[in-house]
């Protein structure tokens, strides 16, 4: 049997979008997994440890028949082979561990993510940037201050995840589909983080129809440690099915040029009265980015608790710039 056919070669009208994952480690890997299955283009995942991204990546091509998705999936220590990416997520990085003080991971992420983002930059210039690195606000300000990327090109995840452990712990609590829920936070990421209770509704019913505010209150409380309950039970890992899947959908809405409305950490440039830290606010995530930011007016309470969190943003960038200045 002679099989004959189109070669595709470089012709751009073959090629599907590229997708770099940086960090092999449990949320990329997720990451990949999903972004694979969604059939968001082809995926290299790059790891500093020889085997594991190559290991991982040809374990989820080998699932490929099996789940019936058809996309290139790459592992690799090789900066070159993540050139020309569309996206390029960075999950790189260590977990603060026992006796490891705030500055001490601090320190190691702002070196990691600056070597990163120079190698990232230099072979993929037009990439759009996903930080998901902790301290997540920190480590999205550094990318952008090592590659000089326009606000639209470099976005940080938090809020959507935030945004769906309130949306599911609000759907547990009133026994209703999580697709009739809707809600969302501001803020940095972590326990400064800003829900946004009177925007929560529940098939479009207001939240504060529903529930008492001692029961919302207590939701809120749980949203902003979503992330320490899951490192407590788990003892010696943390989340990373639901940060993987907040990847994929911001990586789904701007390859897909869906316009979608999603909470991101943005650079703010006099939204909200803010410039130059980047916060967790409604964005516009299409084909270019991000596209827009939504502001919204918010009532004294809100802005007290976006201001708290401001505060606690502008603490960590002053640290990122001390660690940068003092390594140029």
């Amino acid at each position: 049997m002679r099989w004959s056919g189109v070669t595709r070669g470089d012709n751009r009208y073959f090629q599907r979008k590229k997708v770099t994952i940086v960090g092999s480690g449990n949320v990329g890997a997720t990451a990949a997994f999903l972004a694979a299955q969604k059939e968001l283009g082809d995926i290299v995942l790059l790891d500093v440890v020889p085997g594991v991204p190559q290991g991982k990546a040809l374990d989820m091509f080998e699932a490929s028949p099996i789940q019936g998705y058809n996309v290139n999936i790459t592992g690799t220590q090789l900066y070159a082979d993540t050139a020309d990416s569309d996206v390029v997520v960075i999950t790189a990085g260590i977990a603060r561990k026992p006796g490891m003080s705030r500055d001490d991971l601090l320190n190691t992420n702002v070196n990691i993510i600056r070597d990163v983002t120079r190698q990232i930059v230099e072979h993929s210039p037009n990439c759009i940037l996903v930080l998901v690195t902790n301290p997540l606000d920190a480590m999205v300000y550094t990318a952008q201050q090592v590659s000089g990327f326009p606000r639209s090109r470099i976005i940080g995840m938090a809020g959507v995840l935030d945004s769906a452990r309130m949306r599911s712990f609000i759907a547990s609590a009133l026994d209703v589909s999580i697709n009739e829920v809707s809600a969302f936070v501001l803020g940095g990421h972590g326990d400064t983080m800003v829900p946004l209770t009177r925007y929560a509704t529940v098939a479009g019913i207001p939240l504060s129809e529903l529930m008492s505010a001692d029961d919302i209150q207590a939701i809120c409380q749980r949203t902003a440690a979503g992330g320490a309950e899951i490192v407590q039970l788990l003892k010696t890992g943390s989340a990373y099915y639901a940060p993987g899947a907040a990847v994929v959908a911001m990586l789904e809405a701007i390859l897909k040029d869906q316009n979608r409305v999603l909470p991101c950490a943005a650079h703010l440039e006099g939204e909200y009265g803010i410039n130059g830290y980047f916060m967790g606010v409604p964005c516009k995530l299409g084909g270019g980015g991000m596209e827009g930011v939504i502001e919204l007016d918010l009532n004294e309470e809100e802005r007290r608790g976006l201001d708290a969190s401001l505060q606690a943003v502008q603490a960590l960038v002053g640290d990122v710039d001390r660690i940068l200045g003092a390594a140029s």
